[in-house]
């Protein structure tokens, strides 16, 4: 499955325990379906104090993974929660058949996302 949600995307949580915020996003694990969204989700680590790597012990507070389906990603231009489309365009592309006659076809190329409330590249 294609993720529509990136890295550095603003998004707002639309399901549970943290439902309205809005955070970007820090990192995205698409084998679980799952992204991190700073200050979202915050977990209480418990971590034992490491001298070769320089950590301190204690009770370490941070970012847990958040279901992709929970979260909608923040148009820029809008700055409304959106759907996330796809801008497609077609190149033309030559192709030699087994006859050797050339053929051209058409060849789909994604271009970017775009928001679907705004028609905005979501995309620099």
């Amino acid at each position: 499955m294609a993720m529509s949600i990136r890295k550095n995307d603003q998004v707002v949580v639309r399901a549970g325990k943290d439902r309205g915020k809005r955070g970007r996003v820090l990192s995205v694990l698409p084998e679980k379906n799952r992204v991190v969204v700073e200050g979202v989700n915050m977990i209480k680590r418990h971590t034992r104090p490491n001298p070769q790597k320089n950590i301190k012990g204690g009770i370490v507070e941070r970012e847990g993974p958040i279901h992709i389906s929970n979260v909608m990603l923040v148009c820029p231009a809008c700055n409304k929660p959106t759907r996330v489309g796809y801008k497609v365009e077609f190149v033309p592309e030559k192709v030699t058949l087994k006859d050797g006659t050339v053929a051209e076809r058409r060849k789909r190329r994604l271009v970017g996302r775009i928001c679907r409330r705004c028609d905005a590249t979501l995309d620099k």
